[in-house]
């Protein structure tokens, strides 16, 4: 049995800040609708650092089928291209199944691969990308960005695109490819769902989403995130990696070397992930304008304000 016979959405988007309690929220619709929790986290695609990505728990995994979950190894890179074909199959996977998939995450750009398809782009070589790094760091954010131009004239137009990491990934696809990232952009775009979907974004008041940043990085601490850390920095991997830009890494990391106490590793990571928080917020607020937006304080609230969408005019 398809579930769109049972409910007027083929599906549910879950988008929220980091915090926010998305994937409880996930959890307690998949279990009531028969659902498949499927990530859109770019963190949580790792299959390291359960702890500090804050994946969900073994026990909760059990309860409910999830995907895209801890799939790839921290030596690996997932772009939001490659998600979003994951997550285009999984989709399928899953209707076939006579199941409803539940998306959640707090990455935007995978869910604007998700809905909108994003752009086909060269896979960049690691070597690249640090020299995009190093010519950065060697030349300054303003002489960098007017090189950038010379490359890129239509990129560099935008406004909006004059932060260092995308200027940095522009300079990354001219030297791969030869081709500037603009006209890489101008090729059409494919979503990888069909029907209609109920969208959420979850709001919290901003004091409130402050506590549980700072609460849930206490927590980690407790729960054994310096362990992780110190399991990942043995491998010996590329710092350049995704998953060493995880928060926190860097801030254990200076505990594992004696540079900091972890006090001083929670406080820096509390401050990272609201900031990271407040940078989520943003872009919902200026990409998914038609999302609708649903308060987050009490989860059995939330979770029913959800599912009387869903089941409404089924």
């Amino acid at each position: 049995m398809n579930s769109q016979k049972k409910y007027q959405y083929e599906g549910l988007l879950i988008a929220g800040p980091t915090a926010s309690g998305k994937s409880a929220v996930a959890l307690e619709l998949a279990q009531r609708l028969n659902g498949t929790v499927i990530n859109a986290d770019s963190m949580q695609v790792y299959k390291d650092l359960r702890i500090l990505t804050a994946r969900p728990t073994e026990a909760d995994e059990h309860k409910v089928p999830h995907q895209l979950y801890g799939f790839l190894d921290a030596s690996e890179t997932c772009s939001a291209a490659r998600w979003g074909d994951l997550a285009g199959k999984a989709f399928e996977d899953v209707m076939e199944a006579g199941g409803f998939p539940i998306f959640v995450g707090g990455s935007g750009l995978y869910f604007r691969a998700l809905i909108e398809g994003l752009s086909p782009m060269p896979e960049i070589d690691q070597s690249v990308r640090l020299a995009s790094s190093a010519r950065f760091d060697e030349l300054g954010a303003t002489a960098f960005a007017r090189e950038v131009a010379t490359l890129d004239p239509v990129f560099a137009a935008h406004p909006d695109r004059q932060d260092p990491q995308r200027l940095q990934r522009a300079w990354s696809v001219y030297e791969q490819t030869g081709i500037p990232l603009s006209e890489w952009q101008s090729v059409p775009r494919e979503p990888k769902l069909s029907g209609t979907f109920l969208k959420i974004v979850l709001t919290l008041d901003r004091s409130l989403l402050r506590q549980r940043c700072n609460e849930r990085f206490v927590r980690m601490a407790r729960q054994g995130a310096r362990d992780e850390v110190a399991a990942l920095i043995s491998r010996g991997l590329d710092p350049g990696l995704p998953i060493m830009k995880a928060i926190g890494v860097r801030e254990f990391a200076d505990v594992i070397a004696g540079r900091a106490s972890e006090d001083q590793a929670v406080a820096w990571s509390q401050t990272s992930t609201r900031q990271y928080a407040k940078r989520q917020e943003t872009w919902f607020r200026n990409q998914m304008i038609s999302w609708k937006r649903v308060q987050a304080q009490h989860l059995e609230r939330t979770m029913q304000e959800i599912f009387t969408n869903i089941c409404k005019s089924a």
